[in-house]
């Protein structure tokens, strides 16, 4: 199972269609890419081309 990162000031912002954006300091606080294309995504993952 996965460690559950607890969330903390400044690691989302809401969007302005409702939607819960992670910013940078979560990812790096979660330590690996997802994958997922993530906006702010810190670790270089292009959805496009599915690498780092």
């Amino acid at each position: 199972m996965k460690e559950i990162i607890p969330i903390e000031e400044g690691d989302f912002y809401w969007s302005e269609n409702g939607f819960r954006v992670f910013t940078a300091q979560y990812h790096y606080k979660r330590g690996y890419c997802c994958e997922s294309g993530c906006r702010h995504c810190p670790f270089g993952y292009d959805p496009k081309t599915n690498t780092q």
